[in-house]
């Protein structure tokens, strides 16, 4: 089933003139209205009769975080406060957090995006949804609700956390469809264990996972674990929360929905597009936006994309998952690292678990340290110290062929790595930088 088939199986003409009418329109309204990205753009010496098709995208100026946080905290909003039903704040790590808002339209769009999303992962009508991010001042929970209540669907508000209830809403109310974050899918397994209760037997079919990056190892190991469909969700609260792309039942990238999100991926040093395929950041312009319109919002997440149809018929361009931030990655000794990177030679060698975490430190007068803390299944844990020195250095080994640079592995029990019923916490750094 796909929601919207006029836009997300168009063809690419007529996609490229739908997106061209939107970026005139969508720069001329934040010029008229908004005056902090008005001074960006005369800054940079563009007006909005410079920009006539989409292919002008690349004239105008980019919007960071930083613009958001200078502005904190409705400095971007393109209309009077009175104009907003609904606000969010991130939870930011320094200095101001990021505020976003939303109008009576904006709440509708999102609506639209998100059914698109529900549709996309191979939701129907008739089907209940549990939805097991967060709701309040993060836009995963309401996102996903408001999406399901435009498809229809049967909704389960469970929210984060009380993991021995999820379960028990689970086998009591056999909904078919799980929203969550990845890593806390895999917890919920851990649990269901430990209560006798079977997870490849579990009610859900089809898993919608988002807020963290993740690997297509931990992919694997979820629909081992629960017999279930894995797909990906993307999404950002800058641009609107979860919704701006969904993987479908192929998985062979995200469908980004460009009638309303316009997707470039650039070199992250230079600024200038990178060839198709190529990995890069991905930047968004919100074409319909009209609460808080960002233009060439760069998202810091390194993806690459493609153009070419799928198989499932959509048309719509497809980023691949993503494989980390140009904001977040760990540089060791000269080494950029991605956690996705460990994560994913972790999954593939029997008895460690997926849940681990990276401490990078520096003591005086000394190189930069990198300290794999992995947990093992309760059997191999138990096992002769011998067993334990050779995983540990086949751990090792395996990281270092990818990083190409010593890493201090460190085994550790079932359990013992403090769980997360959110973003899991995967790096700690010690270093003062």
């Amino acid at each position: 089933m796909i929601w919207n088939e006029a836009m997300e199986c168009a063809d690419p003409k007529d996609l490229k003139g739908i997106q061209s009418q939107r970026l005139k329109e969508i720069v001329a309204y934040i010029y008229k209205n908004c005056p902090p990205l008005k001074a960006k753009l005369d800054a940079a010496k563009i007006s909005p009769k410079d920009i006539n098709s989409i292919d002008d995208i690349t004239k105008l100026p980019f919007t960071t975080k930083n613009d958001m946080r200078d502005n904190y905290p409705f400095g971007l909003f393109s209309l009077p406060l009175k104009e907003f039903k609904e606000i969010h704040v991130s939870s930011g790590t320094t200095g101001n957090p990021t505020v976003v808002g939303y109008t009576k339209e904006d709440i509708e769009l999102w609506s639209e995006v998100m059914a698109r999303v529900l549709c996309c992962a191979g939701a129907n009508p008739n089907d209940m949804i549990q939805i097991a991010y967060g709701y309040g001042l993060f836009t995963g929970g309401l996102g996903f609700h408001y999406g399901a209540l435009k498809m229809g669907l049967t909704i389960l508000p469970a929210s984060s956390g009380q993991t021995k209830r999820q379960l028990k809403l689970m086998t009591d109310f056999k909904p078919g469809i799980l929203a969550c974050t990845p890593s806390y899918c895999l917890y919920m397994a851990e649990e269901a264990r430990d209560l006798g209760i079977n997870p490849k037997e579990g009610s859900w079919k089809v898993g919608i996972f988002g807020a963290e990056p993740w690997s297509e190892s931990m992919r694997k190991e979820i629909e081992a674990t629960w017999n279930m469909l894995a797909t990906d969700v993307y999404g950002l609260s800058e641009i609107i929360g979860p919704g701006v792309a969904q993987e479908c039942q192929y998985k062979d990238g995200l469908h980004i929905f460009s009638d309303v999100f316009y997707p470039e991926v650039i070199n992250a040093e230079t600024g200038q597009p990178v060839k198709e395929g190529e990995k890069g950041e991905l930047v968004i312009t919100t074409l319909t936006k009209r609460g808080m319109p960002l233009l060439r919002y760069r998202t810091r997440d390194i993806v690459s994309i493609k153009y070419e149809k799928c198989r499932c018929g959509r048309t719509s361009p497809r980023v691949s998952k993503i494989t980390g931030r140009t904001d977040d990655m760990i540089i060791v000794r000269g080494i950029n690292v991605f956690p996705s990177q460990i994560e994913h030679v972790l999954l593939g060698i029997e008895g460690t678990q997926p849940h681990y975490q990276l401490i990078v430190d520096r003591k005086t007068g000394e190189l930069d340290e990198l300290e794999v803390q992995v947990e093992v299944e309760p059997k191999i844990f138990s096992d002769e110290i011998k067993k334990l020195k050779m995983l540990e250095d086949k751990i090792r080994k395996e990281i270092e062929s990818i990083l190409g640079i010593f890493v201090k592995v460190t085994l550790v029990e079932h359990k013992s790595i403090q769980r997360s019923e959110g973003k899991a916490k995967r790096v700690i750094d010690k270093r003062v930088l």
